[in-house]
């Protein structure tokens, strides 16, 4: 998470802040850089600048007014005129501050490896630390049913008595991009079992959300099905891999054949490190963006931070905090254990079970509330 660098501090901030709210933007088809930036603009000025639903900027109400001119696609002479009205500043000075600002984001999306620490002159942040008026993401566990449950077997999940309407969760997504939530990633049990889930990522993607899918992949055997989820806005796949399923490989070509990121998670157990050693290089020559581990038992910490290594020689991304099986065993957390570093756990995210109740992450059973009964304010306090 990084905070802006704030290059305008000779700026006297203007009488009445831009108006709060989310404001998000795509790239059109024939940019090759394929991008989406979404603004939260928060009650004081400052805001929240998202970058391809990965690098966080916390923004002072002077940049936050340029990102917002930005998502907005205004030209460089008119932001300057814009900023001249309201600034101690010229016309000249404000148009090379914003194409400066500008020039620097871009840079963040088209060198996505880049430390914009050392060379872009930001500011870091502790992850998760400071005051937010909304996390960055919502896992929704749409469905607890599984391969192995769908057959009428009883959910593990009693505490849950039903499921959430297609209707319900849509007003659920609405509720969350009002209060500017940025990001939905659809999880469960087996999201695809659920019929209505391209009808739930179109909705998504009309608000303007970045959408996610957590899924065993056995549904995307068929390349139909695969397009129906691209088609609706899907924007990043995570696929659950099953080393011993015949399949496994299949479903991962057919995904890496679309243009979507793919990543790929792994869970070791006691008797799978050598086949993840093996697996890991295959995966990067297939294309594979970035992987994901958790261990089924504390005490594989050892292999967890060797599996790390093994996947950074392989240049992969390692992506910790999606809700996969034993999420709170990734090696991040099993390194830093007893460090006194924040949790994203409500905060950064929260989780919603299938019948809308609201928990701080998967497997943290404090309810905070239903988001579709209790007020955002409510449920959000309840988290602080």
């Amino acid at each position: 998470m990084l905070r802006n660098f704030n290059p305008l501090n000779r700026f006297f901030p203007p009488s009445k802040p831009l108006p709060a709210g989310m404001y998000h933007y795509q790239s059109p088809p024939d940019d090759p850089r394929n991008y989406r930036l979404h603004l939260r603009l928060e009650e004081d000025g400052g805001g929240v600048l998202v970058v391809n639903a990965s690098t966080i900027l916390h923004l002072n109400q002077t940049a936050a007014e340029y990102a917002y001119y930005l998502v907005h696609n205004t030209s460089p002479e008119e932001v300057a005129r814009k900023m001249k009205s309201h600034y101690r500043v010229s016309l000249d000075e404000a148009k090379n501050d914003y194409l400066r600002f500008t020039e620097q984001v871009l840079t963040l999306i088209e060198t996505p490896d880049l430390d914009p620490i050392t060379f872009l002159g930001f500011e870091r942040q502790m992850p998760f630390s400071g005051h937010i008026r909304a996390p960055y993401r919502l896992d929704c566990a749409i469905t607890y049913l599984t391969r192995q449950s769908s057959e009428g077997q009883v959910s593990p999940q009693e505490r849950v008595k039903r499921e959430l309407t297609t209707q319900e969760w849509q007003a659920i997504f609405e509720k969350a991009w009002k209060a500017g939530i940025p990001q939905i990633v659809f999880t469960g049990g087996e999201p695809t079992l659920r019929p209505d889930v391209t009808d739930l990522i179109g909705y998504c993607e009309n608000l303007g959300q970045i959408s996610g899918l957590i899924t065993d992949g056995l549904s995307l055997l068929e390349k139909a099905y695969l397009q129906s989820l691209l088609v609706t806005g899907l924007d990043f796949l995570m696929l659950i891999y099953q080393p011993d399923e015949d399949t496994s490989w299949k479903i991962l070509d057919n995904c890496l054949a679309e243009d979507i990121f793919v990543a790929v998670h792994l869970t070791l157990n006691e008797n799978n490190l050598s086949q993840i050693k093996s697996i890991l290089p295959e995966m990067s020559a297939r294309g594979v963006k970035g992987i994901s581990i958790s261990a089924a038992s504390p005490s594989l910490k050892p292999t967890a931070l060797q599996v790390r290594q093994w996947i950074a020689d392989h240049g992969l991304d390692l992506i910790w905090n999606l809700p996969v099986p034993y999420s709170n065993l990734h090696p991040v957390a099993l390194e830093l254990e007893g460090v006194d570093v924040p949790e994203g756990a409500g905060k950064a995210w929260l989780y919603i079970e299938p019948d809308g109740d609201v928990l701080p992450a998967q497997g943290v059973l404090t309810r905070l509330g239903n988001m579709l009964e209790d007020p955002w304010e409510t449920i959000w306090k309840a988290s602080a």
